[in-house]
């Protein structure tokens, strides 16, 4: 059974929490042990994307895939970062792309080694995340049917083979949780699942477009050039090739539609979204570079005026941090958490500006070779512009993002790992806690207490970090909590057990 503070987890399945449990045990327990799962998938995205392209297409086309891909904004940061979602999104598109391969396999040839690959994909995918995996093959595959009038080159017995390895594959944990009598575990589990659909149950909502908003800007440039292909039929010279353009169309508009439905938004949700959308984005340009599509105006001018104002983010930033006390003073900041955080102390190097500048530059000079009709290397040239300005960013923003939103309360947990006590959040979700406070079994199984911890029943010190917008709640609500300090909108306490009158 997974645990997350020694306790059972059942919010997701153990597979990811696996990878970086043996990642930890090679390199130590470190911020580079926890991210190191994720860059295997990337190096193992960019061998899928090479092998695929060229199966559908051709060589030339795999570059321009994997060059949407890696050029674009959000996929390249995707993974350096310590999240479950790259490896669930690689073994769903995995999946996908092995059975759309067994479906347009050559007659005589029987396929079921890709039959094979795609299920056990698809259930490594479940137990990376969870049954979301089956649902969204399951949605694609439906609407693909329906588009392509019932024909499919497959029989009865395959569909139940694929089924049962799927089943095999994804439910192996569950059904030896339910054999060791963890069957409050696994309903814990689904009823999780369902509250993630119907409610903001992980604390972060949003409006109807959100995802497409996010995947606008995220997946820029690929998301401005995917859009005259993102639907309709395209111009393909076989089976093989039409059938993948429809089914990454189909797969793009399943994914944006369930997650824009789904009431929890977070950014990364949408973010299987990425492969169909660079696959299209490639499919687009390639057809550019073989003339069977022409390069309108209105394109040329949205990637300018988008490119500009991205490339102006950094400045902005910097001389909007820069004068933040000016901006405090005007009162238009009304959340004191946000004003809190602001005033968090950053230092910038004063180059910061350069990834804009680069990106500009390069971004200039691919769009003069799109005007000239040099597809290709404009293509290659946003690359280079685009991985300079997200490694420019990466370098100099992101540590200084993290000390306006969380340094101050990740300074006050490294500082209590030396302490036998206990760490709590209150108010807000965080596993920072739990990682930098470096607690051990023992004082973790004091949480069990519940509420009773911060009435000074726990036997140890028990320090609780709240948002400076709920001090006043949960000072009223725990009367033994006295506030030690406030720093950059967080607000820390500790519990004061009364004294005895004994």
């Amino acid at each position: 059974t997974v645990r997350i503070n020694f306790q059972p987890f059942w919010e997701k399945p153990p597979l990811f929490i696996w990878m970086q449990a043996a990642s930890m045990h090679l390199f130590g327990i470190n911020e580079f042990a926890a991210r190191f799962p994720n860059a295997i998938a990337g190096v193992c995205t960019v061998f899928l994307l090479w092998f695929a392209g060229r199966r559908i297409f051709s060589t030339r086309f795999s570059i321009l895939w994997i060059t949407m891909y890696l050029g674009s904004l959000l996929p390249f940061f995707y993974f350096r970062s310590g999240i479950i979602d790259p490896w669930f999104n690689l073994f769903i598109f995995s999946g996908i792309l092995f059975l759309v391969f067994f479906l347009e396999r050559e007659k005589g040839e029987k396929g079921m080694f890709l039959l094979i690959l795609s299920a056990l994909s698809i259930g490594l995918a479940i137990l990376t995340k969870g049954p979301v995996a089956v649902l969204i093959l399951i949605l694609t595959f439906i609407v693909w049917l329906v588009l392509n009038k019932f024909h499919i080159n497959a029989s009865v017995w395959h569909v139940i083979f694929y089924a049962f390895l799927v089943a095999l594959t994804g439910g192996f944990w569950f059904l030896l949780q339910i054999a060791n009598g963890n069957t409050d575990l696994v309903m814990e589990f689904i009823r999780y699942q369902i509250r993630l659909f119907s409610t903001q149950d992980a604390g972060h909502g949003g409006f109807f477009l959100y995802h497409v908003l996010v995947l606008l800007l995220g997946v820029f440039p690929a998301s401005v050039l995917a859009i005259p292909v993102l639907v309709g039929k395209q111009e393909t010279a076989s089976s093989l090739q039409k059938q993948s353009v429809l089914w990454m169309q189909i797969l793009f508009w399943i994914v944006l539609i369930l997650f824009s439905i789904v009431k929890t938004k977070i950014v990364h949700y949408s973010s299987l979204c990425y492969f169909p959308l660079t696959f299209l984005a490639a499919y687009y340009v390639n057809a550019l570079i073989e003339g069977r599509r022409n390069y309108p105006q209105w394109q040329h001018v949205w990637l300018w005026i988008q490119t500009v104002l991205l490339a102006l983010v950094p400045a902005l930033l910097i001389l909007l941090i820069q004068n933040r006390s000016r901006l405090l003073a005007t009162g238009w900041i009304r959340d004191p958490f946000a004003a809190g955080n602001l005033q968090a102390e950053v230092t910038f190097t004063g180059i910061e500006w350069m990834g804009g500048a680069v990106l500009l530059v390069f971004a200039a000079w691919s769009l003069l070779h799109f005007k000239s009709r040099e597809y290709l290397r404009g293509t290659i040239l946003r690359l280079i512009g685009t991985l300079a300005f997200t490694w420019f960013s990466m370098t100099f923003f992101t540590s200084r993002i993290e000390a306006f939103s969380q340094r101050a309360a990740i300074d006050f947990y490294k500082s209590k790992q030396n302490e036998k006590c206990l760490v709590m959040t209150l108010g807000f979700k965080s596993y920072a806690n739990l990682y930098y406070a470096a607690r051990t079994p023992e004082e973790s199984r004091l949480t069990s207490l519940g509420e009773e911890l911060y009435k000074g029943m726990a036997g140890i010190p028990v320090y609780a970090v709240t948002k400076i917008s709920k001090k006043e709640k949960y000072l009223k609500m725990y009367p033994l909590l006295q506030v030690l300090y406030e720093k950059n909108g967080f607000v820390f306490m500790q519990v004061t057990p009364e004294k005895s009158t004994d």
